[in-house]
């Protein structure tokens, strides 16, 4: 998915310009990085709230207008106010389509109701990632990896069971043995799959 992120340079800076930014319904923020100056930039906050709302705005890489001007960035950090659904600052880091970046992913698990485990063995699927942080190119970062678990039943599926898209990859070392999801049997569940087993078997008995 590409974003637009339509942006103004600023040049008035601190917290109290900060301040009177915030009350003319602005957000002030920055764009840094590839060896180039730092741009003081403000935002509108009611389309850049509902852009963070977005899954996908997070991990992907941005188009930012800055008065004309293009700017090819990913989101780097954002400041909310304590209480308020509020965005107090934001910073975007530019991207170079040459370098590797890092970023965020979020794990979309798919099949979760049709995999062996819960529907023959009644169990509940679990996962314990809701993200992976990846590097690869701006050019082939996903918004999102989907991870299809059709196939798992009771044993655990491993980060090294993950498949990547092409050019990504892990961007840290990471122990591939770390378990990723699994399925959780109840005692409860594992007696009405055996109850149910035994009554399948008496009936192709008699049968």
């Amino acid at each position: 998915m590409q974003f637009t992120v339509k942006a103004a340079k600023r040049d008035a800076k601190g917290t109290g310009a900060s301040r009177r930014l915030r009350h003319t319904g602005t957000t002030p923020g920055i764009i840094y990085g590839a060896d180039k100056p730092a741009v003081q930039i403000s935002l509108d906050h009611n389309d850049l709230f509902h852009a963070l709302r977005n899954e996908a705005f997070h991990s992907s890489v941005l188009s930012i207008d800055v008065d004309g001007a293009k700017e090819v960035a990913v989101l780097r950090d954002v400041q909310w106010h304590p209480f308020r659904q509020q965005v107090l600052h934001i910073d975007f880091q530019r991207v170079d389509s040459t370098h590797a970046i890092h970023l965020k992913v979020p794990v979309h698990f798919i099949n979760t109701d049709i995999c062996p485990g819960v529907k023959l063995r009644k169990g509940t699927f679990s996962h314990t990632i809701n993200e992976l942080d990846v590097k690869g190119l701006a050019s082939d970062m996903p918004g999102f990896i989907e991870i299809d678990v059709k196939d798992l039943d009771t044993a655990a599926l491993h980060l090294r069971d993950v498949k990547l898209p092409k050019g990504i990859e892990l961007a840290h070392s990471t122990d591939g043995s770390k378990v990723v999801a699994s399925i959780v049997i109840s005692r409860a569940a594992e007696a009405e799959a055996a109850a149910e087993a035994t009554s399948a078997g008496e009936g192709e008995a008699k049968a």
